[in-house]
């Protein structure tokens, strides 16, 4: 029997983080070396089990890595992963990038270093979310020949702790359509008296609500019917078992860039 993947865990304290912590402890497949966060967090020197709620690990939540690991899976906030990313190529350690709400240049510094590490980064980490996105596309090709138009909106909900809005989830879900459909104008809301609803344009709607893990409604409106495409999360693990075989599959590949496409085989 071949030796467990060794990992850490960028985030560990937060909610993603413990979550991925539970998971990893209960696959055989996995041991958790690491378990990385903010030299502030409050955490520091706790065990990283006993945080999650997975009894002792032997792994305590340090700001910088302590042991070698084959993988780090990044579920953290965009500036802990800019600072990671150096780090990860430096030592050579392949990485998952979970991290959504990056700004452009964060996103330029994780595709330069897939140029020397193997790197797995996808808005969403779930298996559903992905397999939706296929959806998706699909549907917007089909529909890009109705001769009357098609209007398209994306909803989406999440907790009332989510940072950034829309979601990374509902911006991939509107470049998809775009990519097929040919949208130019993408809108974040409507008030006032907007007018008459053009061809050319996406609507994206943010709705924060308790603790609703995630939830992504795509909507294409046609004269006379409509299709709504809806995923919905009914607990972080979906995300969490996503990123643990994101992890399985990035520790054995060469440098560059992959997606859940690659992973999942879609």
């Amino acid at each position: 029997m071949s030796q467990p993947i060794q990992v850490a865990i960028h985030g560990a304290a937060g909610r993603m983080g413990q979550r991925l912590v539970f998971c990893t402890h209960n696959d055989s497949e996995l041991q958790l070396a690491g378990a990385l966060d903010s030299p502030k967090c409050p955490r520091l020197g706790e065990d990283a089990g006993e945080v999650a709620g997975c009894g002792k690990s032997g792994v305590k939540i340090t700001s910088e890595l302590e042991s070698a690991v084959d993988v780090i899976i990044d579920f953290s906030v965009p500036d802990a992963t800019e600072l990671l990313l150096p780090k990860c190529v430096a030592a050579k350690i392949p990485l998952v990038v979970a991290t959504t709400g990056l700004s452009e240049a964060q996103r330029a510094a994780v595709t330069a270093a897939s140029a020397h590490i193997p790197i797995v980064w996808s808005p969403s980490m779930s298996v559903a979310v992905n397999l939706m996105m296929k959806l998706v596309r699909e549907a917007a090709r089909v529909l890009s020949a109705n001769p009357d138009g098609v209007d398209v909106e994306v909803i989406e909900r999440h907790h009332r702790f989510k940072e950034d809005a829309p979601s990374g989830t509902a911006l991939h879900f509107g470049k998809i359509v775009a990519e097929e459909m040919g949208q130019t104008n993408h809108v974040h809301g409507r008030s006032g008296r907007p007018g008459l609803r053009p061809q050319n344009e996406i609507g994206y709607h943010a709705l924060r609500t308790g603790d609703n893990v995630g939830e992504h409604t795509i909507v294409f409106g046609l004269m006379g019917e409509t299709i709504d495409l809806t995923v919905r999360s009914h607990t972080r693990d979906c995300y969490a078992y996503g990123a643990l075989a994101a992890a399985k599959f990035v520790a054995k590949q060469p440098p560059g860039l992959y997606s859940m496409v690659d992973v999942l085989g879609l």
